[in-house]
């Protein structure tokens, strides 16, 4: 689940002779940024044949745009009962052994672009000697702003004034692969719940290889003569132990009992990322009845 920004607005408040700002942050998905830049492509893949790599940062809008590239590292994490999160630490606060941060450099790091412009940021990895096999991590974070904002002065002490400046953030994913590269998943366990209205699966998996496992986990409710009652199709990708829950709805129907789940997992057939950039593993298929 490869698997992934932010508004930051500046507000105004009333002190005397003068006027204070804050900062909001909220945190987005998508890398079409609204009111801010375009970014492609959606992850950056280098390698120990090729060490450099590129992303294209647009400006769509008709006011000039700052912006920043930094990196931080975070990957999908998942609670107890299978809900997805993910959280970006800066280098301050990482300490993995498959973290990219200390030896990925972006050039430039910061840039202001006309309306309509357009920026190729490079990315250079520069690791360690005698680096293990496998996959290493990084995210690559796009910052967008407007470019040196007027700020608005109060006319009085008495006076509210207000400005806006919006801060869009992003991103990315960056992987940098070396050496014999595996992806294997296992299944610990898979747990199939029932409720009024829907059937939950949480199952429970771990990455018994040295990359990413990115796939599909598909997820099929049926009825005991086989007659499907609901489906739902998910992008996979594990980093690490990760617990994810699907639910089924119990759609109306003249269905027959006892139901059963259909779980299959694959590390091919993904629409949103390159063929050439995924490393297949092992899959699965099994089924479970719901009690």
């Amino acid at each position: 689940m490869d698997s992934k920004g932010s508004f930051l607005g500046r507000i105004g408040k009333p002190v005397r002779r003068a006027t204070a700002f804050f900062l909001v942050l909220l945190f987005l998905t998508s890398i079409n940024l609204t009111a801010g830049v375009l970014v492609a492509p959606t992850s950056i893949i280098l390698s120990e044949h090729d060490r450099t790599g590129r992303m294209t940062v647009q400006n769509p809008t008709d006011m000039p745009k700052e912006v920043s590239i930094s990196f931080g590292f975070g990957l999908p994490e998942s609670d107890s009962l299978g809900n997805v999160t993910l959280r970006i630490h800066d280098s301050t606060e990482i300490d993995h052994p498959r973290s990219a941060l200390n030896w990925i450099r972006a050039f430039p790091r910061k840039v202001v672009l006309a309306p309509g412009a357009t920026q190729v940021v490079r990315f250079v990895a520069r690791p360690p000697k005698d680096l293990p096999d496998g996959e290493y991590w990084a995210r690559i974070i796009v910052k967008s702003q407007e470019s040196q904002p007027d700020i608005p002065s109060a006319a009085s002490a008495e006076q509210i004034t207000t400005r806006l400046n919006m801060i869009m953030q992003t991103a990315i994913v960056l992987k940098y692969r070396t050496g014999n590269l595996i992806a294997k998943l296992d299944i610990k366990d898979t747990r199939v719940e029932e409720t009024d209205s829907l059937v939950a699966v949480t199952i429970d998996m771990v990455n018994l290889g040295n990359v990413s496992y990115v796939g599909i986990l598909k997820c099929r409710l049926i009825d005991a003569n086989k007659q499907e009652i609901s489906h739902r199709t998910i992008n996979l990708a594990v980093y690490e132990d990760f617990k994810r829950r699907v639910d089924l709805p119990i759609t109306a129907g003249t269905f027959r009992r006892p139901f059963e789940v259909e779980v299959s997992i694959e590390s091919g057939g993904r629409k949103d990322i390159p063929e050439e950039e995924l490393i297949h593993g092992n899959s699965f298929e099994y089924s479970m009845m719901v009690q």
